[in-house]
């Protein structure tokens, strides 16, 4: 499974939001991460619809977290920001399939996404955004 551009970029927004107490504009944002600041701008407009972030407009506007990283459950923001009952064509319902009741697909894929979410669960922005000495706290105790 591949998650979608806006997806990553939900996810980077939100991870860079978690490193600073800072409001980071959209155009930083776009420039630090070289990536479309249009995209990016859709990105922070629906996770500031979820709820996730706030925004402030104006010259010196911008994005913060509107909860602490640890209230921010990263299974839920992909939930947010992917179209997973489209996984595959007859799991959204709409498509009719030729080999309906005898296919075994749609239940090995549907527990598949069920597993990947459910492991996605266990994870909070707090969690998955380390601070690189964390990162070199644990690369070292890994050595000894």
């Amino acid at each position: 499974m591949q998650l979608s551009l806006k997806t990553d970029y939900a996810l980077r927004v939100l991870m860079a939001l978690a490193s600073t107490d800072e409001v980071l504009s959209v155009d930083w944002m776009a420039e630090h991460y070289n990536i479309s600041r249009n995209h990016l701008a859709k990105v922070a407009q629906q996770l500031n619809a979820s709820g996730l972030v706030k925004t402030t407009r104006g010259r010196s506007g911008g994005m913060q977290l509107a909860r602490d990283p640890a209230d921010i459950n990263i299974g839920i923001v992909v939930r947010e920001f992917e179209h997973l009952d489209g996984f595959v064509a007859c799991m959204g319902g709409g498509a009719t399939c030729t080999i309906q009741g005898i296919c075994g697909l749609k239940p090995a894929l549907g527990g598949a996404l069920e597993a990947f979410l459910a492991h996605l669960d266990r994870f909070s922005l707090a969690d998955i955004n380390r601070k690189p000495s964390d990162i070199t706290d644990r690369l070292l105790a890994q050595v000894t």
